[in-house]
């Protein structure tokens, strides 16, 4: 006789599992988490030095949200803080949908969007991206539905990097019902440097139904300490603040996230050492021969179809841990040392692709 086993909901078994890019070893050069590589600002360390991890922190994370409400121009209650944006995106689909209502969302995007939705136990929808690996907005509006309760969009696209266009992102605002709640994830915003690309913060005022998105961890460099923040109308975050996991804020990450705006010029110097090591690499692969979608994050996409088990084993092979993705891989940038490297691999394998 078999032993009885705990019920679990039945759908569960069919999630995939977000999985973390993989860590390198001693002598490979990790660019497969979009990780910022530089290490943290003494400035930085030393502000969490003196924290006591046997108390818990303040619930509210009050001096951050007033620092960030004064810096985006909106009052308190309009940001919430969480233990990464990602977390925010389970807040935010937990809060506006129920199991018989639809998450919208580009493919490919960000891998946890699928994942999230799916756990949530609601229906997720996803539109093919545009050749150029940019959102389709048109067909994401002709996807929409009475069942549509959020959008997602990801400007610039992780993990093919092309940017959203003000001109496209007002043009699609004013075409989708303003009940229906449409979320901006900004995560690399300060690695863009499109002129046209649409800035989240600035549309707040005109769109009710918009939540903006962004992170820590990446530009700021404390992906280790797990820091992101939403900004929206009030009671969308309220809504939020209802769900959200208590006491998931460490005082460290509020601590260092503080720190980190303090010492924010010494920070923008070194994105904008990555942003150049961005476009060097990108130029690069272009020259090689490579269709690679324009990259306003802190990373470069390749699409290689079949072989993107191939060439992700290449680059391993040569010391380079990177992100296959299905139908292409992710590129990190890296350290300044790690650029040669990789263009010297990319240069010895798409010859075949070609």
């Amino acid at each position: 006789m078999s032993e009885a086993r705990v019920r679990l909901r039945p759908d569960v078994a069919s999630i995939v599992p977000y999985r973390q890019g993989r860590l390198a070893a001693e002598d490979a050069f990790k660019l497969s988490s979009n990780e910022n590589p530089y290490p943290p600002l003494p400035g930085v360390v030393e502000a969490i030095r003196s924290i006591d991890f046997n108390r818990y922190p303040e619930a509210s994370t009050s001096r951050l949200r007033d620092r960030l409400a004064q810096r985006w121009g909106v009052g308190p209650e309009q940001v919430i803080a969480g233990p990464g944006s990602v977390t925010l995106l389970a807040y935010l689909i937990w809060a506006s949908c129920t199991q018989q209502e639809d998450v919208l969302y580009a493919w490919r995007s960000f891998e946890g969007y699928p994942m999230l939705a799916s756990s949530a136990g609601v229906r997720a929808i996803q539109v093919p991206n545009r050749p150029d690996g940019g959102h389709d907005l048109a067909a994401m509006l002709a996807a929409i539905t009475p069942a549509t309760r959020l959008v997602l969009l990801c400007s610039p696209n992780n993990p093919t990097g092309p940017v959203i266009t003000r001109a496209e992102f007002v043009a699609f605002m004013a075409a989708v019902p303003r009940t229906m709640l449409v979320v901006l994830d900004e995560a690399y915003a300060e690695f863009v440097t499109d002129p046209d690309a649409v800035r989240g913060a600035e549309e707040l005022p005109r769109h009710p139904n918009l939540v903006v998105l962004r992170t820590f961890s990446k530009a700021y460099g404390l992906a280790g300490l797990r820091m992101g923040y939403a900004i929206g109308q009030e009671h969308v975050i309220d809504a939020l603040r209802a769900v959200a996991l208590p006491l998931a804020v460490t005082e460290v990450a509020e601590t260092a996230a503080l720190a980190s705006l303090d010492h924010e010029p010494a920070l923008l110097e070194r994105v904008a050492h990555i942003v150049e090591r961005r476009d060097r690499v990108r130029a690069g692969l272009l020259e090689q021969g490579w269709r690679v979608p324009a990259a306003q994050g802190n990373f470069v996409w390749l699409p290689t179809g079949e072989r993107t088990a191939e060439v992700a084993a290449h680059f391993e092979r040569a010391g380079l841990i990177v992100r296959p993705l299905g139908d292409g891989v992710r590129i990190s940038i890296g350290e300044e040392e790690s650029v040669e490297k990789l263009l010297r691999s990319s240069g010895e394998v798409v010859a075949p692709l070609s």
